[in-house]
């Protein structure tokens, strides 16, 4: 809470002395906290040490003065005028180091007096996480409060630390201890049944570390105490990571439905041409948190009854669908109206594929990973459509593509799929 605003201050510093220079300044700044928070510097370790971070400061600080100097040389012929620069450069330079130095000192300052201490549960009952309370319980620097560990030891053998509570207990136990930090070590479950507790909406909300398996690889992580350990990405997507994905899905769409009304003004008619009025298919879909809502498209061609359309799975090569709905369904022009389900915010730019009520209820029971994919909204494209996962293909694969697309969202990853969305448009790799 206290770095980014510090690194900010001591980056605009030479303004304090001089205005001359305000747009190097500024550009500096803005591209110094850019490159920082890109390479993590922005992030919460639990081991706090300015020691560690100076070769990535000092790195990154040179290379994003480099970048302004350069563009500043390119701007102006005054030699004076680039040493003036670069003498407030190096004076935030050293600022930025110093108020690094300081706000550690801070934070381990009140880590040390327990003035800031975050309740954590250590899920396992081994060696590794029996050393790990210890040192939590020894050294308050880390700034956790060892409250429980959490396991399902098998009968045949018994934990060396009584548990409080086991893996499918883990949603209340959270809520019971107030936990905030859970830290995976040597836990007896298997991987993807750890995985399916650590999805549930009250335990994603805690932060995750877990120690890397393989102790004999060089870890580039944290550590506490000389245990590595890792930060896992968040395992939803909410906060300001939600904020961004939704203010992007608002300039997209917007953008995309001023830039495209010529095309949506040409499927609709081709549509009236093709089965008179009633140009748009309205039908129920599920949405974030199971929510329900109409999805719109271009008609393409009219189920015999309600039935039909609410259970059948795939209509790719019914007869009834005539040559321009083929055409509007293997371009993907007919999802165009979907635009306005993302304005609305019922739907996403990218994202699961939006299914109906009926199939969502049964791939959920069939497929335990399915409803995860709810935890964000649909999308007018996602990840398992462009990696050819549409039509009759498997619904295991599919939900793996869309959890492993949320679990590690980025606006780059979207920014691919809409790449490869386009790429299979102009292929005419659609329905």
């Amino acid at each position: 809470m206290l770095t980014a605003p510090v690194d900010v201050a001591a980056l605009l510093s030479p303004l304090a002395i001089t205005q001359q220079h305000w747009r190097g300044t500024l550009a500096m700044t803005v591209l110094t906290v850019a490159i920082f928070a890109a390479g993590g510097l922005y992030q919460a370790r639990r081991h706090v040490s300015i020691l560690d971070e100076l070769p990535s400061l000092c790195g990154r600080l040179l290379a994003a003065a480099a970048v302004v100097a350069i563009v500043a040389a390119l701007r102006h012929d005054s030699a004076e005028h680039l040493v003036g620069f670069i003498r407030g450069v190096a004076m935030a330079a050293v600022l930025v180091i110093a108020g690094r130095l300081t706000t550690r000192e801070v934070a381990t300052l009140a880590r040390r007096r327990r003035w800031v201490e975050h309740n954590a549960i250590v899920i396992g009952s081994g060696p590794t996480a029996v050393e790990l309370a210890r040192l939590l319980r020894r050294y308050p620097r880390y700034g956790l409060r060892f409250v429980g560990h959490v396991d399902d030891p098998s009968p045949a053998t018994m934990p060396p630390v009584p548990v409080i509570g086991t893996l499918d207990q883990l949603a209340q136990l959270v809520r019971l201890v107030e936990c905030e930090v859970l830290i995976i070590a040597d836990p007896e479950c298997p991987e993807p049944v750890l995985m399916e507790f650590l999805r549930q909406p009250l335990v994603a909300t805690c932060d995750l570390w877990a120690v890397p398996r393989l102790w004999g690889s060089r870890s580039h992580g944290d550590h506490i105490g000389a245990i590595p350990i890792v930060k896992v990405g968040d395992t939803t997507l909410s906060g300001p990571r939600w904020a961004l994905k939704r203010a992007s899905d608002m300039i997209f769409a917007s953008s995309a439905v001023l830039v495209l009304s010529p095309i949506l003004l040409l499927c609709a008619i081709l549509a009236f041409i093709d089965g008179g009025r009633g140009v748009f298919f309205r039908q129920e879909r599920i949405g974030r948190h199971g929510k329900p809502f109409d999805i719109i498209k271009f008609r393409t061609m009219r189920p015999a009854n309600e039935h039909e359309s609410r259970t059948t799975w795939s209509i790719a090569n019914d007869r009834r669908i005539s040559p321009i709905g083929r055409f509007l369904r293997r371009t993907s022009l007919d999802e165009l109206p979907q635009l306005w389900n993302i304005l609305k915010g019922d739907m996403s730019v990218v994202g699961p594929r939006p299914e109906r009520p009926y199939f969502v209820e049964k791939f959920s029971a069939e497929y335990p990973s399915y409803a995860m994919r709810h935890r964000v909204p649909v999308g007018l494209t996602g990840l398992a459509q462009v990696s050819g996962l549409r039509g009759d293909t498997p619904i295991s694969d599919r939900a793996r593509f869309d959890n492993y697309y949320i679990e590690n969202w980025s606006l780059w990853l979207d920014a691919k799929v809409l790449m490869r969305t386009v790429a299979e448009v102009f292929r005419g790799g659609g329905r």
